[in-house]
């Protein structure tokens, strides 16, 4: 099954982008062309700049074409710990750059008239765990304390730009919960369909955009940059890496700073009267609720969670995966049908601060924007007026704690620790595991690792047996891949590359496929 927002937009005329078919030059190159591309490329264009945007796919197949869609500021119980770690200041920036963010997807729907199903509704971060109540409770005072701060010493209209936090007892969810943050002024939308507007925007501005061009370097040639994407180049003074994780590893490093998590969605079908917020859970395992509208009148309930990090089996345990998602459908919607399926993977920063602005002090004029943490819906917004601020010679007022150039992002040890074992418990460890030739050891439509000769081969056997095999190491920067047996796939445990059974790469960083050895090994 595929994304709700994907499957539901197959009439929209993607057949109007195509493959890059010659040289080019621009002012600015973006890559990427989900979120943060397409609304950067559209503020630029707005001010006349030339914009090219390439991207390996169609537009918004990736992350942001498989969100919840939830345009929020609460991400998650974020600005207390924002508070705790880095001050009043830089949590009422983060607040305020987040909020303004929903006004301005809002202005862009408004000005463009772009059909994307947007509604505002309430947000709300529920337990039902009474020893976390406590996490609720803090999480509005820090609020009510960074709106009082907004007030105090920025323009900030109360009245009107509020999310007003109340704390609820009740909620409209089908179980009891101890308590709630309920958030005004937050908002959903069908984020394909908005995408799409934002892309004929920017044509109609004169930029270009084509799909199916894979970009495959960067170089730095006198006072511009060559992208190199089909065989053609884009020549441009700048360059935005918009492409959910930077595919360039040197100098950035970004690969040492962030990592991935894979998080799934089910969607079934509800009564109209079904839910009437967007919800999320305020702990592990995450657990998120929200609706949209149907063609029958009739809502499509998605749920979504089971989050886990890339490179796990989600088959392993029964709070990951589909698996997590199905068990709690059946305790509440038992009579339900299930529509869709499909799972995304996010950047998750080690500070829990996405990275935003220039991508090195070695590459003058190439910006990033990555690490979003699940919340692409808002920080794409940010990202993009950011980015172009910086193009267009402008101070933002946010580009400080956003900071990609940050040195010491680190503020969870833990996070730093686990990511160092697991980095080398696939460069290491899994190697020395891996078992002799034993091709029995693998059952039909299932994968797995195994030494021919020496060699380390990854299998995969389909229904009937018939056998795929590759090099099961990772082309971005070497890992043992490991086999996911719920998607078919193989995916990389150090930075989240992905590959499905034949070797073809899915998801980035890495961008080359996987080398075939079934011709090597077997006739």
């Amino acid at each position: 099954m595929n994304s709700y927002w994907i499957s539901s937009t197959e009439n929209l005329n993607k057949n109007q982008f195509s493959k890059i078919d010659k040289n080019y030059l621009a002012d600015v190159c973006i890559i990427g062309c989900g979120l943060t591309g397409l609304s950067t490329a559209y503020y630029l264009s707005k001010k006349g700049l030339k914009v090219i945007l390439l991207d390996k796919s169609e537009i918004g197949s990736k992350t942001s074409g498989h969100t919840t869609a939830k345009i929020t500021l609460n991400h998650g119980l974020i600005y207390n710990y924002l508070i705790n770690n880095f001050g009043i200041e830089f949590a009422a920036k983060y607040y305020l750059s987040n909020n303004q963010a929903i006004s301005n997807i809002k202005n862009i729907i408004d000005t463009e008239n772009i059909n994307c199903d947007f509604e505002y509704q309430n947000n709300y971060i529920y337990t039902t765990n009474l020893n976390n109540l406590y996490k609720i409770n803090n999480e509005i005072k820090a609020i009510e304390l960074i709106e009082k701060y907004l007030t105090d010493n920025y323009n900030f209209n109360k009245e009107t730009l509020s999310i007003n936090p109340q704390f609820v007892k009740k909620c409209g969810l089908p179980f009891e919960i101890y308590g709630a943050i309920e958030s005004k002024n937050q908002a959903q939308f069908h984020p394909v369909k908005y995408m799409y507007g934002l892309a004929s925007s920017i044509k109609s501005l004169g930029g270009l955009i084509f799909t199916n061009s894979l970009v495959t370097d960067v170089n730095k040639k006198n006072n511009e940059y060559e992208v190199i994407s089909n065989d053609y180049k884009v020549s441009a003074k700048y360059v935005v890496l918009a492409s959910h994780y930077p595919f360039i590893n040197f100098p950035g490093f970004y690969f040492s700073k962030m990592y991935q998590v894979t998080s799934y969605a089910i969607g079934i079908e509800v009564d109209e009267n079904t839910l009437t917020g967007m919800y999320i859970n305020d702990c592990e395992p995450t657990l998120s609720f929200r609706t949209t509208k149907l063609n029958n009148n009739k809502k499509l309930l998605i749920i979504g969670g089971g989050n886990h990090k890339c490179g796990f089996s989600p088959e392993s345990r029964d709070i990951f995966g589909y698996k997590f998602l199905e068990n709690e459908i059946q305790k509440y919607y038992p009579d339900s049908k299930i529509l869709y399926k499909w799972n995304t993977k996010d950047c998750i920063t080690l500070d829990k601060v996405p990275y935003i602005g220039d991508f090195s002090s070695l590459m003058p004029n190439v910006f990033v924007a990555t690490g979003f943490n699940k919340w692409g819906m808002t920080v794409s917004n940010v990202s993009a007026n950011i980015i172009s601020n910086s193009i267009l010679g402008k101070k933002n007022e946010f580009i400080d704690i956003y900071n990609s150039k940050r040195l010491n992002p680190i503020k969870n040890k833990d996070e730093v620790k686990n990511e160092v074992k697991q980095v080398f418990k696939s460069f290491v460890q899994n190697r020395i595991k891996i078992p002799k030739e034993d091709l029995s050891t693998i059952k039909n439509d299932n994968g797995g690792i195994i030494k021919i000769d020496g060699n380390t081969v990854g299998i995969y056997k389909d229904k009937e047996g018939k056998i795929f095999a590759i090099n099961p190491t990772c082309t971005h920067l070497g890992c043992l891949l490991t086999w996911n047996n719920i998607d078919k796939t193989w995916d990389c445990p150090c930075h989240g590359s992905r590959f499905d059974y034949t070797g073809k790469n899915l998801y980035d960083p890495a961008f080359k496929d996987l080398k075939n050895r079934k011709n090597k090994f077997f006739l």
